[in-house]
């Protein structure tokens, strides 16, 4: 962990959810890697974070009461793809000028693009259940979640090996070996962050939900491109 803790920093103000970038240090810290990104407070400042992180880059709005922040604000919450300093100044603008209009004290995370055509999008997530206590699953990400409803439950902790067994038990299986795609994905780098989920929740009782969405896997690694934590109330 790092000096500040962030689960202990979010629940001293009060918060029940971690801003993005509080939630990928917190993975980070346990070995879940993700691009590069800065919480910025102006639209000039989101153009300096471009710089440094490099383009092409993510704008995204952060508010520990905005979760679903690609349907937040008609869109305003998630522009993809900028390319130079009047498209983040831009995209960064309308985020705050939506926070204005909603009365959210939001900020801009700035991120570093990643070719999501260069992976599999996959879902690692877990929660505290009531009857068999933290769980965790894996399943394809995005909103192929939501339409295919394919995942794989384990309740946590779990080894390296059941968690790979968990990829082998979705019908979306022949995807993670490249099937009609470019070349096989990480199995190892899913199980390791399935893995790091369940160990999160054993470990930190104050975390009711964990969901990585999308985890990015490529060829030799997977790489955390949203991640949200929820605590307890």
């Amino acid at each position: 962990m790092t000096d500040t803790d962030p689960i202990e920093a979010a629940l001293a103000d009060g918060q029940t959810t971690l801003i993005e970038g509080d939630a990928k240090r917190l993975l980070a810290d346990c070995g879940l890697s993700s691009p590069d990104g800065e919480l910025v407070h102006s639209a000039e400042a989101a153009v300096d974070a471009a710089e440094r992180v490099g383009y092409p880059v993510v704008t995204k709005v952060s508010a520990p009461t905005v979760q679903h922040k690609s349907e937040w604000g008609d869109g305003a919450g998630v522009a993809v793809g900028l390319e130079d300093a009047d498209a983040v100044r831009e995209a960064a603008d309308r985020i705050f000028a939506t926070a204005d209009e909603r009365d959210v004290d939001a900020a801009v995370y700035v991120e570093a693009g990643a070719d999501l055509d260069a992976g599999l999008e996959v879902i690692v997530g877990g929660t505290r259940d009531p009857s068999f206590g933290p769980t965790v699953l894996v399943g394809l990400g995005g909103v192929a979640v939501e339409v295919l409803q394919d995942t794989s439950h384990r309740i946590a902790p779990i080894s390296t090996a059941e968690a790979i067994e968990m990829t082998h038990d979705l019908e979306a299986s022949p995807l993670f070996d490249g099937y009609r795609g470019p070349s096989a994905v990480d199995r190892g780098a899913v199980a390791d962050a399935i893995v790091t989920v369940g160990d999160l929740l054993v470990e930190r009782e104050s975390i009711t939900e964990v969901e990585v969405n999308p985890l990015l896997v490529r060829a030799e690694d997977a790489v955390a491109l949203d991640a949200l934590v929820t605590l307890e109330d």
